[in-house]
């Protein structure tokens, strides 16, 4: 990922545009236009050899001919023609540059060529950054710049908006015209030869005109830069993504249940909701819901109450808010017996609150106040309708003064035309959300309502659940590694078992019959009842040719099972060898339940994990629920909750609950599974059988991805987030010969940090942050535990005292997006100063500096941080004093 020259894409102080032209209605006079009239102030120099001036600009033949080197170029000349020009613009110094032109990889085979010509010419020059090819431009309102062939220029706004569609831009930008909706910046991405949507969601990170971000998505080809920047983005603004495609066919037909579950669609959905982006459904919602979000004010819940002068709308909220599952808020005995001592007898004593057609302004403020006070409210939704008492000013500025002092969000709806068009632009002007229906209020209720959710999963400290392995997880690589040289694609259920056994997955270990007699010599061995299974490389649903025969009780049992299973297996698979069956013993329970549990390669995603419901049941009633991996105990219980089985699962109408715990290590068990072996292209555990004493695996079959063992891909590029560092942790010594372990943050690592930073002294918090704070916030620790192991790592030093494990120190490298330069920080507590500890941080984190590939490590401390000081000189850092704040930047090259 890399953000590098972008400015001088979106705040150029000069542009070329290449292919200009005098022709009305061409896409170069359209660009040179636009840039004129939308009140660029920099130099626009238009290149065409066939004219001297162009919108009575003077103009060029070339890119040689400029009088200056320009900040960005904008292509609009034929394609045949551009791997050329990005030639002589890299050699003039430009840096920055948008491709119009079309007739690239859209076009086909010529054009994919094409399009690697462009990459190979931009790769000579180092920087040179490029949007497009085959797209409408961009425009940035900071700068006043539409360099696009838009028929007109967006109104400034604190929205950015990246879309993947030039048609669709036009069409939004016409829309957003009407609406009065405005943008820091607008643009169109092309084919993303360079710039990718990851890159553009980190420039506007750091942009101070960008509140918010919309996205028109149908692919994205940098899922492990996507996440991370949109993860970023998404602590401190919100993201809004409209997903088309919903319903785009798979290329190939799935192979397992979980295959079949895990649809295109669905996964983006988990990786939206891992990243914390939210998603939007209707194009004109999109906007709404920006800047609903960007409001700052979130609900804690889904609890809406609805206050109303009319029935009807009140109920019609009301169903799209239980439509949604969202809930209405149950107001408390307190807040009913306060409405009705302020409203007529006759208002509706419920929520919604109905408070008459008749009601005036006081009316609807006294009952809104009231009903925002109650604490099970969690947001409110006003509506009015136009009656021959209202008053839709004096109540819109009734509202207005409510909301400004509430720090609970209110939306409303006045409906109706002309007699409420003053009321809400009144709302509008005061920054308070309106809607032309219920619906779409609610709609936008449970956006919000998300995007907190989501909030809440990036800051949620999860329990600590350590998950150990009786094995050497390199050893068993080896043996992985022979088993993979067999050549089989589908592994046997016997090897899928013995893999997840060795991950501490509880199985039913199969053994395999190749005749009739030995079937049923391994079940008298084994002992009744048994399960019967066909075994077959090439069957992989073994229903489907009922290859499964449950509870076999005796010698007699388990010979008529297996003459018939192999005779209908040969009848409806005869294109499968049939090798034997497999004998296994019959688990059951009374109060059990059957799961699927499961794994999948997505072709952007990389390998998604699945849960659900299970059994031969599992695809008709699709309950499941996806996840990135890797997932720790809070991310694997959310995926439990979010099945509609879930109340099953804890406990229901006097039925046991399952072992909910020991359900959550397996998933993070297979979670570990699937990140040690990229090969692993889909894995199936159907049924799991959960109980309320354990799970165990009755089935397995694991499919693999041969092509990964011939070409091994980098590690981990199969997940589209990074695992956690565990090749980092090692045990060295303090000085005085204490031993101490360091290893990278976890999130459930926030307990202890807050110990360790409460521990510490004003003056090394000072020194650390550079200003004090009364007391560490779980928000504030999340932000350092709760890490993106792809841009940032903290270490830690952990001591184990008295048995009791604590932290000691820690120290913090966070990388620039262009992964060319480290931030770091380092901290001990004061009990372990002076021991050698802040030296082997420094030292350590120089290593992986070194290690990921970085060019410079920064630092800042005070002048009289001697100690720090001391640790920088002794690892021959440049030390500036002489910066205006007071501080003394360090700087290492690595």
């Amino acid at each position: 990922m890399a953000i590098r020259n972008l400015s001088k894409i979106f705040h150029p102080k000069s542009v070329t545009v290449i292919g200009a032209s005098r022709k009305a209605g061409s896409v170069g006079n359209t660009v040179v236009k636009n840039l004129i009239s939308g009140g660029f102030t920099g130099k626009i120099y238009p290149i065409n050899p066939k004219y001297d001036t162009i919108e009575e600009l003077p103009a060029f033949a070339s890119v040689a001919d400029l009088p200056e080197t320009p900040d960005l170029a904008v292509i609009c000349v034929p394609s045949a023609g551009v791997p050329a020009l990005i030639e002589e613009i890299g050699a003039k110094g430009t840096r920055g540059v948008v491709i119009i032109s079309a007739g690239f990889r859209e076009t086909g085979a010529a054009g994919i060529e094409l399009e690697r010509q462009v990459a190979a010419a931009a790769a000579k020059y180092d920087g040179l950054r490029i949007i497009g090819p085959n797209c409408l431009g961009v425009m940035s309102s900071a700068v006043n710049l539409n360099a696009s062939f838009a028929a007109s220029s967006p109104l400034p706004g604190r929205v950015g908006f990246i879309s993947q569609s030039g048609a669709l831009c036009t069409s939004v930008l016409d829309w957003s015209l009407q609406k009065n909706i405005g943008f820091s910046y607008f643009i169109s991405v092309g084919n993303m030869l360079d710039v990718q949507i990851g890159d553009l969601i980190d420039y506007m990170a750091n942009d101070p005109h960008t509140d918010s971000i919309i996205m028109y998505v149908e692919s994205i080809s940098d899922s492990r830069e996507f996440m991370s920047a949109a993860r970023a983005f998404a602590r401190q603004k919100p993201i809004i993504a409209y997903k088309a495609g919903r319903f785009a066919e798979s290329a190939q037909a799935a192979a397992s249940h979980t295959g079949a579950l895990a649809g295109v669609d669905a996964v983006y959905e988990a990786a939206f909701k891992r990243a914390g982006v939210v998603r939007v459904f209707d194009s004109d919602n999109m906007f709404i819901c920006a800047e609903l979000l960007a409001s700052k004010k979130l609900p804690t819940g889904d609890r809406l109450a609805i206050v109303t002068n009319a029935g009807g709308p009140g109920v019609m909220a009301t169903d799209m808010l239980l439509d949604r599952h969202g809930r209405l808020a149950k107001l408390a005995p307190e807040t009913i017996e306060s409405l009705t001592a302020i409203l007529p007898a006759a208002w509706s004593h419920n929520n919604p609150v109905d408070v008459l057609g008749d009601a005036d302004s006081t009316r609807y403020a006294e009952a809104l106040k009231v009903t925002l006070a109650d604490k099970s409210v969690d947001a409110a939704l006003v509506i009015l309708t136009p009656q021959a008492m209202t008053d839709p000013m004096g109540t819109a500025v009734e509202v207005v003064k409510i909301v400004q002092k509430s720090p609970k969000p209110v939306l409303c709806v006045w409906m109706g035309g002309e007699m409420i068009r003053a009321a809400v632009n009144h709302l509008d002007e005061h920054g308070v959300p309106t809607f032309t229906s219920p619906e779409l209020a609610v709609r936008s209720f449970m956006h919000l309502v998300s995007y907190a959710r989501n909030q809440e999963t990036l800051y949620e400290t999860p329990r600590d659940m350590p998950v150990k392995f009786p094995l050497d997880r390199q050893k068993l690589r080896a043996v992985f590694n022979t088993i993979l040289s067999e050549g089989r694609e589908i592994l046997s259920e016997s090897t899928s078992k013995a893999l997840l056994e060795a991950y501490e997955i509880p199985v039913t270990k199969p053994y395999v019959a190749w005749s009739k007699e030995d079937a049923v010599t391994l079940a008298q061995r084994i002992g009744y009842p048994v399960v019967m299974k066909i075994f077959s490389p090439q069957i992989t649903h073994k229903t489907d040719v009922d290859g499964v025969k449950l509870n076999l009780s005796s010698a007699e049992k388990v010979e008529a099972a297996f003459d018939t299973m192999i005779a209908t297996a040969k009848e409806k698979r005869p294109d499968a060898m049939i090798e034997g069956v497999t004998i296994q013993k019959m688990i059951s329970a009374p109060n059990a339940h059957e799961l699927i549990v499961g794994a999948k390669r997505d072709d952007v995603f990389g390998t998604v994990l699945m849960v659900g419901a299970g059994g031969i049941a599992a695809e008709i009633f699709r309950d499941s629920a996806l996840e990135l991996p890797p997932v720790n105990e809070r991310l694997a219980r959310r995926m439990l909750e979010s099945l509609r089985s879930w109340p099953l699962l804890e406990g229901y109408r006097g039925r046991k609950g399952v072992n909910i715990d020991r359900l959550i290590e397996t998933l993070m068990r297979i979670s570990y599974l699937v990140a040690d072996y990229p090969e692993i292209k889909e894995l199936d555990i159907n049924p799991l059988l959960a109980t309320d004493k354990d799970v165990v695996a009755l089935d397995a079959r694991i499919i693999l991805d041969r092509s990964a063992f011939v070409e091994p891909p980098r590690p981990y590029s199969h997940l589209a987030i990074r695992p956690y560092p565990e090749e980092l942790t090692r045990t060295t010594y303090l000085s005085d010969g204490t031993e101490i372990l360091l290893r990278a943050v976890k999130p459930e690592d926030e307990p202890l940090w807050i110990d360790l930073h409460e521990n510490c002294s004003e003056q090394t918090i000072w020194f650390r942050f550079r200003y004090l704070f009364k007391e560490t916030t779980h928000e504030m620790a999340s932000r350092f535990c709760y890490i993106d192991y792809d841009r940032e790592l903290a270490l830690v030093a952990e001591l184990n005292e008295n048995g009791q494990r604590k932290l000691i120190g820690t120290s913090r490298l966070v990388a620039d997006p262009d992964r060319r330069e480290a931030d770091y920080g380092v901290l001990v507590s004061d009990a372990y100063q002076g021991r050698g500890l802040g030296s082997i941080l420094t030292n350590y984190s120089l290593k992986i500096c070194k290690d990921w590939g970085m060019k410079e490590m920064v630092a800042e401390t005070t002048p009289d941080n001697n100690r720090m000081i001391e640790i920088f000189r002794k690892w021959k850092f440049e030390l500036d004093f002489k910066t205006a704040d007071d501080a003394v930047l360090a700087r290492k090259l690595v």
